[in-house]
């Protein structure tokens, strides 16, 4: 099992200190799904929320998450990130919106915090537009998808989407 970093020699937490590690491009595919009912699933499409464009606020919602996860999570860096994007892909079938954030930096530490940030603000946001008509929306299987750049090589999920 892999010693976990962020602590120290007497079990304290601490930040990694990644200042002896070598810059390298790195990039994370995070995914997520908010299912909701039919109807509302309907009423985002056709923009028939009152909050306005669900999908276009709840991407600038995950891009700026994604640009603070330093200052929301206690040992993550702060990092200057080359790109975040976030894309929706309705699903009718399962009544759902299927999220993928992919995030990109060229830095000495990984971006994965940053694009698992970017998904879940993404679905919480559109939870909150749609509450009012919807309070029985989950937010699900939110993961880590891909990973590549730094020391540990490339990360793929290969059993699941």
């Amino acid at each position: 099992m892999a010693r976990l970093s962020h602590f120290d020699q007497e079990g304290r937490a601490r930040m990694v200190d990644v200042s002896a590690k070598r810059a390298t491009h790195r990039t994370a595919v995070v995914t997520g799904r908010v299912i909701m009912k039919a109807e509302t699933l309907r009423r985002i499409i056709d923009k028939e929320i009152e909050k306005g464009d669900v999908l276009g606020v709840a991407r600038v919602a995950g891009i700026m998450a994604a640009k603070r996860a330093g200052e929301i999570i206690p040992m993550c860096h702060p990092l200057g990130l080359d790109s975040v994007e976030i894309h929706f892909q309705p699903e009718a079938k399962r009544s759902a919106i299927h999220i993928q954030s992919r995030v990109k930096s060229t830095g000495k530490t990984g971006v994965e915090m940053e694009a698992l940030l970017a998904t879940a603000t993404s679905a919480l946001t559109i939870y909150d537009m749609c509450k009012a008509v919807d309070r029985s929306m989950i937010i699900s299987d939110i993961k880590l998808m891909k990973k590549s750049g730094g020391k540990s090589g490339t990360y793929l999920r290969i059993d699941e989407e």
